[in-house]
């Protein structure tokens, strides 16, 4: 899916740019947990990303709203690895 799919959408606009720049990985035993791969580069090219994504209206996301999504995604995710496979 490209990225005009999640444009108008806060919460999917940031994922979708977390996950494009391997700044968060989906466990593949457990696709409803979201993995903080720990890259700080790859996570400021998805803060990159995120803010060049452009809404159907032509506006951008503003810059604090974006902060504000990826660092409330980031703290939801799990660290380093997947707690459910963790705990086999």
């Amino acid at each position: 899916m490209s990225a005009k799919d999640y444009a108008d959408d806060l919460s999917a606009t940031v994922y979708y740019a977390l996950e494009t720049t391997r700044a968060v990985a989906v466990c593949p035993f457990h696709s409803e947990v979201t993995i903080r791969v720990g890259d700080d580069a790859a996570e400021s090219h998805a803060f990159e990303r995120a803010k060049r994504i452009v809404r159907r209206d032509g506006t951008n996301w503003e810059t604090q709203d974006l902060r504000e999504e990826i660092a409330r995604q980031l703290g939801e995710a799990a660290d380093g690895e997947c707690p459910r496979c963790a705990q086999r």
